[in-house]
């Protein structure tokens, strides 16, 4: 008990515990401000990159990592190589509307149906290919299966001859920050790699602080 008392006692003095009465302490203020500088610190890029080059080493496809901006994804980072005979690459800093890619869904599936409603309503629902999803029921539809799911399918919505899925990054606070997706050619596209991309992409959520749960919307 003395040795205890002695280090809480040097705990007080540097804040990093409160005496709320004699034998009652509870954590001190110096704690939140050492943990939001720790939080202002993590990069979600850099917490991301080796989560991503295992996955493209377990798929053997081009792994995106991508954020949102107003009504677009930008991609920000990207695992490839560069001795593939046929591969996808999306260029760091090209961007998409959220409706035509994989991780944009999954952005707008963590919205109420009013904002999906005002990004139909800016958007128009451009159409890409045969394969976009024009029709605001359809993206309504596949929006809520993605919620159900925790990932989503660009099946050949952007470019013909491009597949892609994708899954989202969630920081402390359960907010979605980035999504995490793989792309590739169509006939070397598999859909049964969705489970990969989701859990990479949790592996990675954690890494950045997510509990694992995220807010009711």
């Amino acid at each position: 008990p003395s040795t205890a008392h002695r280090i809480l006692g040097v705990m007080v003095d540097n804040r990093l515990v409160d005496r709320i009465e004699p034998g009652m302490y509870r954590l001190g203020i110096r704690l939140v401000e050492l943990g939001s500088l720790v939080k202002s610190r993590i990069s979600v890029r850099q917490e991301a990159l080796p989560f991503m080059h295992e996955l493209h080493r377990e798929l053997g496809e081009t792994v995106n990592l991508s954020v949102r901006r107003d009504d677009e994804v930008v991609y920000i980072e990207r695992a490839s190589e560069s001795n593939t005979m046929m591969r996808v690459v999306q260029i760091i800093g090209a961007h998409a509307p959220l409706h035509i890619t994989a991780v944009g869904k999954i952005f707008l599936a963590a919205e109420s149906a009013q904002q999906v409603a005002g990004y139909v309503a800016r958007s128009g629902l451009t159409r890409y290919t045969d394969n976009t999803l024009t029709d605001a029921k359809a993206l309504a539809r596949e929006l809520e299966q993605i919620r159900v799911q925790r990932y989503a399918f660009d099946n050949e919505e952007a470019e013909r001859g491009v597949c892609c899925v994708g899954a989202g990054i969630h920081n402390d606070e359960g907010r979605l920050v980035a999504g995490l997706s793989v792309s590739a050619p169509t006939e070397r596209f598999r859909k049964t790699w969705a489970e990969a991309v989701r859990q990479s992409a949790e592996h990675i959520s954690r890494a950045i602080g997510h509990s694992g749960h995220s807010p009711a919307r």
